[in-house]
């Protein structure tokens, strides 16, 4: 059987980041990814591509890694944030220069950048086991043992769940996961717009539910509509013409005219977390620990600041140790207070600017408008875009 110092669930964005994070911080230490799907390997640009937004302490992470490049053709800088509040005076601009960086953070396409992902994963010399399940799990004193679908088996002295939201990893160690369903779902496509985006993204507040516009290359915006769950089939289904025109009148022409739209998906929304983050020798990372809003674009930001911490535990203390009660305990301690901060702030956001009150709408209005005209008031909502909130 072979034996490895850390498993990693999950080859995704999240597993595979934590697998070149780890190996990178403990060069000599093995590490294995296990992963259901094979990548493509052959991916071509596509306007549909979806995207992720990484804050600016991402970046800056990623960098230090050797995991980004800002010249990336798949990579556009967020020049500018505009936040507006639909039908109300409110509104207020964040900018970089404001900050003293050179952008607020970046949308990365996740076809191109994954594929980058498991590249680095040969060249780090980490064991890719694809495609391969997960069939069974036993958890010893000394390591942990996991045996595939197809009857090979490995084991190590620390296991990290990286397998999404739905991660069947944490099911099987019996880690519960409590969830609350808001009454809205998001609506996700990229669009093309008439003129230059020039970097600016948007994040509108209406009366059915936020909406945000990330810029992408190629004159696109990668689009996030948030809107009540009855309403997303008629959505996904009207014609392109039909779709532009609604989407035209409820966002407006802040970021110009909308010519294209690309193949629309929606998804359900919720804010939920792991009942536990750790449990004897493995450890939750990314979405199988925590499900937030997109409101303010902070999941994979959330999930990669897990990857941070985990890296740097694993680099203080010998692989030995890893997965020891010392270690998982350390590791829950740590990340407690900024998920907690960063899934308590995106549900007060939705609820927030979800509500029909004039009186709220007045505060919100003024709230905004005490933004615009202030730096120091609009820079707490500016350190959190950027991942700096802690």
């Amino acid at each position: 059987m072979q034996q490895f110092d850390v498993v990693v669930v999950g080859g995704g964005m999240a597993g595979a980041s934590a697998a070149i994070a780890i190996k990178k911080a403990n060069p000599t230490c093995t590490v294995a990814v296990v992963e259901a799907f094979q990548p493509k390997s052959d991916h071509h640009p596509s306007f549909d591509d979806r995207s992720i937004a990484l804050a600016q302490q991402s970046v800056q992470y990623l960098n230090q890694q050797g995991l980004f490049n800002v010249d990336w053709p798949f990579a556009e800088a967020i020049k500018q944030v505009n936040v507006s509040d639909r039908g109300h005076f409110g509104k207020a601009w964040i900018k970089p220069e404001d900050y003293q960086v050179d952008a607020l953070g970046y949308v990365v396409e996740v076809n191109p950048y994954g594929a980058f992902l498991h590249q680095q994963l040969a060249a780090q010399a980490i064991s890719l086991f694809c495609p391969a399940k997960v069939a069974e799990l036993k958890q010893f004193q000394t390591h942990i043992e996991l045996r595939f679908d197809d009857g090979n088996s490995i084991c190590a002295n620390l296991l990290v769940v990286a397998d999404g939201a739905q991660s069947p990893t944490r099911k099987k160690l019996n880690l519960g996961f409590e969830s609350i369903a808001y009454e809205q779902g998001a609506l996700i496509a990229n669009v093309e717009i008439e003129q230059p985006h020039q970097g600016h993204a948007f994040e509108r507040f209406t009366q059915t539910g936020p909406m945000a516009l990330l810029p992408m290359s190629g004159n696109r915006y990668s689009l996030v509509w948030c809107m009540p769950n009855h309403k997303l089939p008629d959505y996904e289904q009207l014609e392109e013409a039909a779709f532009l025109q609604a989407l035209q009148s409820e966002f407006g022409y802040r970021a110009g005219r909308f010519v294209q739209v690309g193949k629309r998906s929606s998804y359900p929304l919720l804010l939920g977390r792991c009942e536990q983050l750790v449990h004897h020798r493995a450890v939750v990372i990314g979405n199988a620990a925590h499900a937030i809003h997109p409101i303010a674009g902070q999941g994979f930001n959330l999930g990669l600041r897990d990857i941070q911490c985990l890296a740097q535990l694993c680099q203080q203390q010998p692989a030995t140790q890893w997965g020891d009660f010392q270690f998982t305990r350390a590791y829950q301690l740590a990340r407690a207070q900024d998920i907690n901060t960063v899934m308590t702030l995106t549900d007060a956001l939705v609820r927030l600017f979800s509500n029909a009150s004039r009186t709220l709408a007045l505060g919100r209005s003024l709230g905004l408008l005490t933004m615009a005209l202030s730096k120091r008031a609009k820079a707490p909502l500016a350190r959190q875009l950027m991942g700096f909130s802690r």
